[in-house]
């Protein structure tokens, strides 16, 4: 018995007196009021930050109720903290002319930073192509090196994980949209960046634009100046066109504006508004598909209201 009491150990007086709920909170993560100027944005983050009406309506709800959800963000070797979401809430409080925000600061690697960041910005809805395509390639990125797969630059091989699971598919089970859509808009990273500005304002459409991803630089140039030229926009037998010329090595700079000289058959019964009369009514932001879908919703409220008026 005179070994009885070697594993005895004492509860010190601090655990004795704190209740399992300050245990737990002492456990939590503390959100702190951090200095504005403490705070730098994430190294090539994806997403603009831009002063539109959305941000107008977020720094006015955080004059009335402040910052609702904390950003969150990781120290920097060199002092400071680096975002990893918050961004336009920190814009939003620069533009409410406040000097901190709350945030919650985590320890985070590289890779775990670049997959909350994305993560924390696919929902919304006002995301431009480009802006998609460059965090879904980070992403992408992020998620092979976790795998112990060295990253390429050739965005479209996939790794796989411990699971025998490929990368995107990894990726798609969080995102909205298909693996087969993370790739088209993982191609978009190809452009040179006067055709990805293209497809953001919705003057390139995104299936065109994605077989024009697989032309070398300088015939995407040709194809810029052919824009220029013609004023005109690929449709997708063209753009598949100019692809297998390319994919041939039979594509020239002549050859690509001898393409969208053409001229164009007529869509009979269709009624097509250009950008340039569409653009005042909505946001900078808003691509196409975006401009389409509300131009929808507001005909289908337009012809619910005759339908009633015709019924009185």
């Amino acid at each position: 018995m005179k070994g009885s009491g070697r594993n005895i150990s004492l509860t010190s007086y601090d655990d004795l007196f704190s209740t399992e709920e300050t245990r737990q909170a002492d456990a939590r993560e503390q959100i702190q009021q951090i200095p504005l100027s403490e705070l730098h944005p994430f190294k090539d983050h994806p997403f603009r930050v831009v002063d539109d009406d959305r941000m107008m309506e977020t720094v006015e709800s955080v004059k009335a109720y402040g910052v609702l959800v904390p950003a969150i963000a990781r120290p920097m070797e060199d002092g400071g903290y680096e975002i990893v979401a918050g961004h336009r809430r920190k814009r939003a409080c620069e533009l409410a002319g406040m000097d901190t925000m709350p945030v919650i600061v985590r320890d985070l690697d590289d890779d775990e930073s670049v997959i909350i960041m994305v993560d924390s910005n696919l929902q919304r809805e006002n995301i431009l192509p480009s802006e998609r395509a460059k965090a879904y390639q980070m992403k992408l990125e992020a998620i092979r090196r976790k795998a112990g797969r060295p990253s390429r630059e050739n965005c479209s091989q996939l790794g796989n994980n411990s699971d025998g699971k490929r990368s995107l598919e990894i990726l798609a089970e969080d995102a909205p949209d298909s693996k087969n859509q993370i790739h088209r808009y993982i191609r978009l990273n190809s452009l040179e960046q006067p055709l990805r500005d293209k497809v953001d304002s919705g003057e390139l459409a995104f299936t065109p634009a994605v077989e024009l991803s697989y032309l070398k630089p300088e015939e995407q140039q040709w194809l810029q100046n052919a824009l220029e030229v013609t004023q005109q926009t690929p449709s997708l037998s063209q753009a598949q066109r100019i692809k297998k010329e390319s994919k041939e090595g039979t594509l020239s700079e002549q050859g690509v504006m001898e393409i969208m000289s053409e001229e164009k058959k007529p869509l009979y019964n269709s009624v097509t508004l250009s950008h340039d009369t569409l653009k005042k009514y909505f946001p900078k932001s808003y691509t196409a598909k975006q401009m389409e879908k509300v131009i929808i919703k507001l005909l289908d409220n337009w012809l619910r209201s005759r339908q009633r008026a015709q019924e009185r």
